[in-house]
């Protein structure tokens, strides 16, 4: 992951999605896989969204490639090991989520 030295977890890994609040969509067999600095959004094993990682101060970005590249995805880290989510348009809110690790 490209951007600042502060120690983040590592995001590296398969996550589940899990909708929070706002205009987000229902999450039901949404995840996002990521490897290094890149990253796809699944809707089950299909990937769907692929998108590059951005250390970005204390938290970390998933910028979306074009056709979806103002949509952004903004994570912090949790201490239960999962990752607060916002996503954004054109950097207004849409909605809020988790993402939770898969076993």
């Amino acid at each position: 992951m490209s951007g600042s030295r502060t120690n983040i977890p590592s995001l590296e890994g398969d996550w589940r999605v899990e909708r929070l609040s706002g205009a987000l969509p229902p999450m039901a067999g949404v995840g996002k896989r990521i490897r290094g600095d890149r990253g796809e959004t699944r809707l089950g094993p299909l990937p769907v969204w692929p998108f590059r990682v951005e250390r970005r101060g204390d938290r970390v970005a998933l910028v979306y490639r074009p056709p979806f590249s103002p949509l952004v995805d903004e994570l912090r880290p949790q201490p239960d090991g999962s990752w607060l989510g916002r996503s954004t348009l054109f950097g207004r809110e849409l909605g809020r989520f988790r993402l939770v690790r898969q076993a």
